[in-house]
């Protein structure tokens, strides 16, 4: 796999317009088919983006990009018919702005599935239960929100951890620091810029886990899961790569993929072992609960 960069991203879509003369036109416009060939060529490598450094979904190894969101983009690809991955190196800040560019095909980062990113874009179901992880130095502690009283806490600009700061900065009575990246927002905390810096708690268990000068002083656990973002023109598209993490969630896969980098069992009510009906993600705009077959290979 290679990390291409956005200045890159054009020459991916070229070629695809070749692919795209032969799908069928219908009359009164272009049909679907031709749309997904152009934006989705069967004989491309699959291009997602992601922003990086949150460990451990998606970070720089020695090799080119690893993590649980690595593992999973090559087994979509594999089950797609795909040829390759590759990955755009975004930060989250621009994340959605790329997205709508068609500078890649769908999101691969871990994003929470929200209402009002629901109203600009099209989810998979939910394959991820996540939550807000407090990070702070080992020898301080925090049992709850009203810890937060007079204090600073770093977030990753953008991200839901960013929305939720923004909300509740006043009910608790705290400032707040953004950064561009997770690694510079624990640095906050490491350097005592910033009381605790807020991710996803998947995302803050492994920080701790990998820096002894940190640890989670409090989970939030509030019921919030991880998909897949597409543009809203995509659903085709968005059902095809649903219908792959279904069958990813029925034989397992995403189970060892989580174990493999979490070092831990999901929980056995997890959105990670659960296939939802229908396309989508349910209690959200554009879900749709139409049921359908799976198609495993």
């Amino acid at each position: 796999m290679r990390l291409n960069k956005e200045n890159k991203m054009s020459r991916i879509f070229k070629g695809a317009l070749i692919a795209a003369a032969a799908a069928l036109v219908v009359a009164g416009g272009v049909s679907v088919a031709f749309g997904q060939a152009t934006d989705h060529p069967a004989d491309k490598p699959l291009v997602v983006g992601s922003d990086f450094g949150v460990a451990p979904w998606m970070v720089r190894g020695t090799n080119g990009p690893e993590g649980f969101g690595v593992d999973l983009m090559n087994e979509l690809a594999r089950r797609l018919g795909r040829p390759s991955v590759e990955i755009v190196d975004i930060n989250f800040s621009g994340l959605f702005a790329a997205l709508f560019a068609k500078r890649f095909e769908f999101t691969a980062n871990p994003l929470n599935i929200t209402a009002e990113r629901a109203e600009r874009m099209l989810y998979t179901e939910p394959f991820f239960a996540t939550g807000n992880g407090f990070l702070i130095r080992t020898a301080d502690e925090m049992k709850g929100f009203e810890d937060l009283k007079g204090k600073q806490l770093a977030v990753n600009r953008g991200t839901i951890s960013d929305t939720w700061a923004t909300a509740n900065a006043e009910k608790y009575g705290f400032e707040v620091q953004r950064y561009d990246t997770f690694p510079d927002s624990v640095q906050a905390v490491i350097t005592k810029r910033a009381f605790t810096a807020l991710n996803e708690i998947p995302t803050a268990v492994f920080a701790a886990s990998q820096n002894k000068a940190v640890k989670v002083g409090f989970n939030d656990f509030n019921g919030r899961n991880f998909g897949y973002a597409f543009r809203l023109e995509s659903t085709p598209y968005r059902n095809t790569v649903e219908g792959a993490i279904e069958c990813m969630k029925k034989d397992g896969t995403l189970v060892k993929m989580y174990e493999k980098w979490y070092g831990s069992k999901p929980d056995a009510a997890s959105s990670i072992n659960t296939i939802f009906p229908g396309y989508g993600a349910p209690d959200f705009k554009n879900y749709d609960p139409k049921p359908h077959e799976l198609a495993c290979k």
